[in-house]
C-alpha cells in the first residue's frame, strides 16, 4: 500500500505505535457504518497515547478519539486526519478503600457493573446493558433506567493534549444530560472513580439481571444501532413523541426508526451514513410539526 505524505510523517514519528491506515470506520463503529480512517492509531497505554498526543501537537495535526464506536455515526467517505481508537488501550479495574473501584477508560461499562457486583457494590447496575467502555460513559455522562455516571463519579484522570495527566472532581467535571467538561476542554479520559454503596452480591446481580431483561424484550439489539438515536426532550421521551407522529418503522434507504422501540435508528443492512443523517433529519421534522418539539441527535455525527 503506498502511503501519502501524512502517513508517512505519522509513521516516521511514531515508529512503535500500531498504525493502520485506510481503516474502514465501519469495524469499529456499532452502526457497522463508514469509510476509511487516513490513519488510524492504537496505543497500547498511557505512554504511548502521550507520545501520540506529543506528535500530534508538534505536528500541528487534529485527532478525534474513538472509544468503542457505540455512539458514533462516521461519515461514508471516511475521515482525513488521524483517529486514535482506544478501545483495547487501557484496561483494568480494582477495587478501592471505601466502597470505591477504580475502573480504566477502556473497560467496557457492562464489565464494571459485573466487576463492581462481585464485590458486593451496588450503583453501577444501571450500567451492565450499556455496550461503550467507560472513558465514552464519562465522557457523556452516560445513563439508563434512573441512573447515569454523574451520580456515582468521585474523581476522573484525564489526559491533556501535552500528555499530562490531571485529576478532576465532579464539579470540574460540569455533567449535565449526555455532557460533561469533556467536550469544551479536548482532555481524554484514563480512569474513573466511582463510589458505591455495599450490598448483597445476589440482590446486585439479580437487579441487572432484571434490568437487562427490560433491555432485551423493549430495544432492537438485533440490528446494528448506537443506542437512543435522540436526546430526551424537556417534558416528553423522544420514542413517545415519534411513535405519535406515526414514525416508527419509518425507513430511508437501509436505516429506520425500529419498530420495537422507536427511540432506536437501526442499520436493516447496508445501511449509508447518508441513510441515517436523512433519516435523523426527516423525523426531526416531523416531530417538531407534529409535536412542536425540536428532537436532538444523541448520537455523535462525525
Amino acid at each position: 500500500m503506498e502511503l501519502n505524505s501524512f502517513q508517512q510523517k505519522i509513521a516516521g514519528n511514531l515508529p512503535q505505535v500500531e498504525l493502520r491506515f485506510h481503516e474502514p470506520l465501519s469495524k469499529h463503529t456499532s452502526f457497522r457504518i463508514g469509510g476509511p480512517a487516513e490513519v488510524m492509531a492504537f496505543p497500547k497505554g498511557e505512554e504511548e497515547l502521550a507520545q501520540i498526543l506529543k506528535v500530534s501537537r508538534k505536528l500541528d495535526i487534529s485527532y478525534r478519539i474513538l472509544g468503542a464506536g457505540t455512539n458514533v455515526l462516521a461519515p461514508d467517505q471516511g475521515v482525513p486526519g488521524l483517529v486514535i481508537c482506544l478501545k483495547d488501550c487501557l484496561g483494568g479495574i480494582e477495587q478501592l478503600p471505601g466502597s470505591c473501584i477504580r475502573a480504566m477508560a477502556g473497560v467496557t461499562m457492562s464489565r464494571a457493573a459485573v466487576f463492581a457486583a462481585n464485590q458486593g457494590l451496588s450503583g453501577l447496575e444501571f450500567a451492565h446493558g450499556i455496550p461503550g467502555t467507560v472513558g465514552g460513559g464519562v465522557y457523556m455522562n452516560a445513563g439508563a433506567y434512573g441512573g447515569e455516571i454523574s451520580q456515582i463519579c468521585q474523581t476522573v484522570s484525564v489526559m491533556d493534549s501535552f500528555g499530562e495527566i490531571h485529576q478532576r472532581c465532579p464539579e470540574e467535571m460540569d455533567f449535565g444530560y449526555r455532557h460533561s467538561a469533556l467536550e469544551q476542554s479536548g482532555e481524554i479520559v484514563i480512569s474513573a472513580v466511582f463510589r458505591l454503596k455495599p450490598a448483597p452480591v445476589e440482590t446486585v446481580k439479580q437487579q441487572m439481571k432484571e434490568l437487562q431483561a427490560r433491555r432485551s424484550a423493549s430495544q432492537p439489539l438485533d440490528y446494528p444501532s448506537a443506542g437512543s438515536a435522540f436526546k430526551r426532550p424537556a417534558g416528553g421521551y423522544a420514542a413517545a413523541l415519534i411513535e405519535q407522529a406515526g414514525l416508527k418503522g419509518y425507513q430511508v434507504g437501509s436505516a429506520a426508526i425500529s419498530r420495537k422501540h422507536a427511540g432506536f435508528a437501526v442499520n436493516l443492512g447496508g445501511a449509508t451514513a447518508e441513510d441515517v443523517r436523512s433519516l435523523l433529519f426527516q423525523v426531526s421534522q416531523q416531530v417538531y410539526q407534529n409535536s412542536g418539539i425540536r428532537l436532538e441527535p444523541e448520537i455523535r455525527i462525525w
